[in-house]
């Protein structure tokens, strides 16, 4: 046990990166960024309550015997998340996927805490910092089985994040157009996301959970030495119900049963199906796994459902992508109502191919015979290039502004873009 490790046993497991969130007795690490320096913060973080602040050994600090010395506070950070996760010894499952990975991760997480003590990623904190994070918050003694999601931008990422997280379960959600800039093709994402399916074969006694009805899946891990747990919406042979302004939720038939969730848009069927067959996997009950979808609510605009006093909102404005961009919108032509509304903002991250996607997104606008509102400057380059008529926007202030006159009443108003646009910001104006 290195002396890092002990020190992170004594003090409870606990660590952050964020002097702000000191409650007193962490390990502070202060990264490094572009931005910022964490060991700016190492002084105000010891004076906070924590026990430890894990500081470069070149920071210009005082000296205090508090003070952890490295090169790279931030390899120190992943290789202490490597040691705490080399001694658990409890099953962990890895998750990946172009869309759907927060709100499948959290769907598994309530399902499994119906017969175990649960340890997720908390919020989307898959990334290089987050992921190591997560597992560095697993208490043992409290923890049965853990579910760390894993995000990727980059080729190499879930490469790397596999090496922290060491999963002995894999599942990826599906695989689409996102991140085109740093993937550099659809089959960039393929590769990398597989790094999960890869590092799962390596290891004997891995299993992937897997959607036998993505034939980009299937395909991804067709040869693996490893076992296999199928579902999907025909492989199961479920049914998803008609949704209605009165009931917009989805809505599953599974052999005997109906599933009522408060998700919106047939799509989050895939990532039902997936928790319950994580669940029968380890022991759930169909019933308790049923039971736990129905109890789940989402939160911070992914899926969501919203009445204000003059419409109803289907709020997906976390991020957007082309493949989350279509899936949103073929559902919002299954919506039955007098008066539907898109507000859709820019994709981005697409590289060259980012205008040809919006054009993309604009025929099908079109096609459907919608009125939408659209918003940034890759969607104005989209509309330029088809001479369609709809309204554009700068940002998504703008489109709030002009919207605060109640332009929009009586409408079925999805709204979707990526982070960056924020595109809630509109919400309080509908």
């Amino acid at each position: 046990m290195t002396d890092l490790y002990s020190k992170y046993v004594e003090c409870g497991f606990k660590v952050t990166t964020d002097s702000r969130a000191i409650k007193g007795g962490e390990i502070f690490f202060a990264l490094r960024g572009d931005n910022f320096d964490g060991n700016d913060y190492a002084v105000k973080a010891l004076e906070l309550g924590a026990a430890w602040a894990v500081v470069n050994e070149d920071a210009d600090i005082p000296f205090d015997k508090r003070l952890i010395r490295v090169s790279d506070p931030f390899t120190s950070l992943k290789y202490l998340a490597m040691e705490h996760r080399s001694n658990l010894k409890f099953p962990v499952v890895g998750l990946t996927g172009t869309n759907g990975k927060t709100t499948t991760k959290n769907l598994i997480s309530v399902v499994l805490a119906r017969k175990f003590k649960v340890s997720a990623t908390e919020g989307n904190l898959n990334n290089d910092i987050g992921v190591p994070l997560s597992i560095l918050k697993i208490v043992p003694d409290e923890t049965e089985i853990a579910v760390i999601e894993m995000g990727a931008n980059h080729p190499d990422d879930i490469a790397k994040l596999v090496k922290v997280s060491q999963p002995d379960y894999g599942l990826i959600t599906n695989v689409g157009k996102a991140h085109l800039l740093g993937f550099g093709s659809f089959e960039g994402v393929k590769k990398a996301k597989g790094e999960l399916y890869k590092w799962l074969g390596a290891h004997p006694g891995s299993l992937i959970f897997l959607n036998a009805d993505d034939a980009d899946l299937r395909e991804m891990s067709a040869g693996l030495p490893c076992h296999f747990f199928e579902y999907g919406v025909k492989y199961q042979g479920a049914e998803v119900l008609p949704s209605t302004p009165e009931n917009p939720f989805l809505r599953i038939r599974l052999g005997g049963d109906v599933i009522n969730t408060s998700l919106v848009g047939a799509y989050n069927a895939t990532n039902v199906l997936a928790a319950i067959a994580v669940g029968e996997y380890f022991g759930v009950s169909r019933a308790d796994a049923i039971a736990a979808v129905e109890s789940f609510v989402p939160t911070n605009n992914r899926s969501q459902m919203t009445r204000t006093g003059r419409n109803i909102l289907i709020v997906d404005a976390y991020n957007a992508n082309p493949s989350s961009m279509a899936a949103a919108l073929d559902n919002f032509t299954t919506v039955d109502a007098a008066r539907k509304v898109a507000l859709l903002a820019d994709m981005r991250e697409l590289g060259e191919n980012s205008v040809a996607e919006h054009v993309k997104v604009v025929r099908k606008l079109v096609e459907m015979g919608i009125d939408a509102f659209l918003v940034g400057e890759e969607f104005r380059k989209a509309l330029d290039a088809e001479g369609a008529a709809f309204r554009w926007f700068e940002s998504s202030e703008a489109l709030a502004g002009f919207l605060s006159a109640d332009t929009l009443k009586d409408a079925v108003i999805l709204i979707k873009g990526s982070r960056g646009i924020q595109m809630e910001k509109v919400i309080p104006a509908l």
